[in-house]
């Protein structure tokens, strides 16, 4: 085909759309899909486009990738977000050096095509089309939408995009313009009240009618990013972006969302793609990759989105379990969206930036005194083995709560046999349902520890044996609670529970931890930060060990009897390995392995401990499911699993994000900006945020080098955190 052809990747609804237009307009048109059947189906009757009981095909050159490998010159790319790399790892090497790609995309995708392939190469676009794949070779034509094209930046419109756009209007009302950007920020807003509707099964216009608070909120919360950027929006179909901004009038927004939801109305999809890749499809959708670039402007902008966070928490949960969709989560949004502080919503207000001033004074008058409590603490020996040290250890810290909280309205100690007892105290506040305060207070480190490596300070780095994980995080939490009290300012009702056994795995603890979150509304785990970040995500753990029975005979004299269960082991071993899947963020480290008895006798046994990490439910079933249905390849030989999942994985639910924009937007009162993150480590927030309950994770020590001899923290850093202690919880009262 010739340069003056058009090749599509992506043969979906937007690409194959797009495709059958040109191509009944005469244009020669290629489509490059990764579907087989879809592709196999357009090579035998054609690209056919369904409205209502009419059809109508038309005849396009296709191929998968694979089987194609000419240049391509004009490109329209209309593949997943998340696909965009993989799609241009394929264009690269083919694009003609005069040749060019235009985003037909949802999201912003221009930054990542012209870092591969060069800005003069990059064309964006808008596109609003909808219409979706309902069988193979079959797209359903979902009704008119906008199509806008441009140089990117800004830039004047040029020659090839008036091109492209008069090529482009075989389809319908495509134009160009020289403000691209302003209409894929607008589309943003739009868009994100579209990925609200997929969290329920029923048609977008009622959802947006029935849930006007959640809408509005997620489209303000991107429009308040567009104007952090100097975007100037535009318009496009039904949607008015400037009657959803921020403080637009009431009357205004209500009238422009009936406009919106007529509009919507007359489209024959009435559900969203995003509804369809999970109910239907069950695939991911791609609007999680579509936010991230809202997200990072925010971030950079200091621009709080908690609605739009826990509306994409929400749908990561739906890519598990479709099943879950309910309108209640949108019940429970708009619940969120008329708390928010300053919003248009009218709710009450959020931190109050004189409470935190007082909060952050009060502190700072006490950081020495911080410090002194750190070091008693830090004075006692606390291995996770050693019983009587972990009994010392308790002892004073009841002390020392009594002297620095005075009595608790109730405490249990609930003793165990061979590790840390467990120490549960219940403080008065408001509310029926307290906030969990969690903690440990055994540590890493060998009793005798203390001996060669005491406690240090050097001006604001303290070091030693237990500093950082996590002994300044129950300090941090104990003055977070002093300061509001001090200062005669509201707090919920608290429970801290502190075990002692986390270090290793939790296994006396966890039971009487989940039932004490069941009866909490959210837990505060006094883990240390990673990098300064609080955690909203982590790693669930699994510890299994593979033994291999085999048959011992001797080496030498009679080399084929037995059967090595060395040998097994090696196989088990590769295979092992093979379930490793990093993008999916799964680790399986073969730890420990031990087998055989002489060198001169075949090994009737070998054993082998995994450590196995995973950052999804899914992956921890398939991981399970894997292990569970090992087979030797020796059929003398026999395998047997055992152990499992210490910890089950940490995801950032709604309830983890709500509470993450709670504490983000408590330290932005206070100053300064809080990160958040994902890690591979687990703690006993894992638990908790497995039966239900809402945590927010790593808001202890700021420092480093956890189980190290450079294991430290920081002085400034234990005011900010007490600080933050003390804002979230004082928030919390709604007081």
């Amino acid at each position: 085909m010739s340069s003056d052809s058009y090749t599509v990747v992506g043969a979906g609804a937007i690409g194959g759309t797009l495709a059958f237009s040109l191509a009944r307009a005469g244009h020669r048109v290629r489509l490059i899909d990764t579907d087989t059947a879809h592709v196999a189906a357009i090579q035998d009757r054609g690209l056919t486009v369904a409205r209502g009981e009419h059809r109508e095909s038309v005849r396009v050159e296709a191929a998968t990738p694979d089987t194609y490998d000419g240049p391509v010159h004009r490109v329209l790319l209309a593949v997943k977000a998340q696909a965009t790399d993989a799609a241009l790892d394929w264009i690269a090497p083919r694009l003609a050096p005069d040749g060019w790609v235009v985003s037909l995309q949802n999201g912003f995708n221009e930054e990542l095509i012209a870092d591969r392939i060069g800005e003069d190469r990059t064309v964006a676009a808008f596109v609003n089309i909808f219409a979706d794949v309902i069988e193979p070779g079959v797209i359903l034509d979902g009704g008119a939408g906008a199509l806008v094209v441009g140089e990117r930046h800004g830039a004047a419109v040029s020659e090839r995009v008036g091109a492209l756009v008069a090529d482009l209007q075989s389809w319908g009302p495509a134009v160009a313009s020289d403000n691209v950007e302003g209409y894929l920020w607008a589309k943003a807003g739009f868009g994100a009240m579209l990925a609200a509707t997929a969290l329920a099964d029923a048609p977008m216009a009622e959802l947006i009618d029935r849930h006007p608070l959640t809408m509005h909120e997620v489209a303000a919360e991107v429009l308040d990013v567009a104007e952090a950027l100097g975007v100037e929006l535009e318009a496009f179909d039904a949607f008015e972006p400037e009657a959803f901004r921020r403080g637009a009038d009431p009357s205004v927004r209500r009238a422009a969302t009936r406009r919106l939801t007529a509009w919507l109305g007359t489209q024959t999809k009435d559900r969203s793609g995003i509804w369809r890749d999970l109910a239907v499809r069950r695939r991911p959708v791609e609007v999680t990759t579509h936010y991230a670039e809202v997200f990072t402007q925010a971030e950079r902008h200091g621009v709080s989105t908690p609605v739009l966070r826990s509306v994409i928490a929400g749908l990561r949960e739906l890519e598990r379990d479709p099943g879950l969709m309910a309108e209640e989560r949108l019940v429970a949004l708009d619940r969120l969206a008329d708390s928010l502080p300053g919003t248009h919503q009218g709710g009450p207000d959020g931190p109050d930036p004189d409470r935190a001033w007082a909060v952050r004074e009060w502190l700072d008058a006490h950081r020495e005194d911080m410090v002194d409590d750190l070091a008693a603490y830090t004075s006692q020996g606390s291995a996770s083995d050693d019983r009587e040290a972990l009994a010392a250890c308790l002892t004073w810290v009841r002390g020392w709560l009594d002297g620095a909280l005075g009595a608790p309205q109730a405490e249990e100690v609930l003793e165990r046999e061979r590790t840390g007892d467990v120490l549960v105290r219940r403080y008065p506040g408001t509310g029926d349902r307290p906030v969990l305060l969690l903690g440990h207070y055994d540590t890493v480190w060998p009793t005798g520890t203390l001996e060669e490596w005491p406690f240090r300070r050097d001006g604001d780095l303290i070091t030693g044996p237990g500093v950082f994980d996590m002994k300044a995080g129950l300090v941090q939490a104990v003055w977070g609670l002093r300061a509001l009290d001090a200062l005669g300012l509201p707090r919920p009702a608290c429970t801290l529970m502190l075990n002692g056994d986390e270090e290793t795995g939790s296994l006396a603890s966890s039971e009487a931890i989940v039932a004490e979150a069941r009866g909490s509304r959210a837990a505060l785990v006094f883990e240390a930060a990673a990098d300064g970040a609080v955690k909203t995500a982590r790693k669930g753990v699994g510890l299994f060990t593979v033994t291999v029975t085999g048959k011992e005979a001797h080496a030498g004299l009679d080399p084929y009897a037995g059967a090595s269960a060395v040998e097994e082991l090696a196989h088990q071993i590769l295979h092992l390995a093979g379930l490793r899947d990093p993008e999916a963020g799964t680790s399986l480290n073969v730890g420990v392995i031990e087998g055989g008895t002489r060198s001169n006798v075949t090994a009737g046994q070998a054993v082998a401990r995994l450590d196995v990490r995973v950052a999804s439910a899914a992956e921890q079933d398939r991981i399970g499911a894997a292990l569970g249905a090992l087979l030797p390849v020796d059929g003398r030989t026999s395998i047997e699993v055992t152990g499992g999942w210490n910890r089950p994985v940490f995801e950032r639910t709604a309830g983890v994000a709500e509470l993450a924009e709670l504490a983000h937007s408590c330290a932005a009162s206070l100053g300064w900006d809080l990160r958040e993150t994902s890690v591979g480590g687990a703690s006993d927030g894992n638990f908790v945020v497995a039966a239900g309950v809402p945590v927010l994770d790593g808001i202890g020590a700021v420092g480093s080098g956890a189980h190290a001899r450079s294991e430290n923290t920081s002085v400034a850093g234990m005011v900010e955190r007490a600080a933050l202690t003390a804002m979230v919880l004082t928030t919390m009262s709604g007081a």
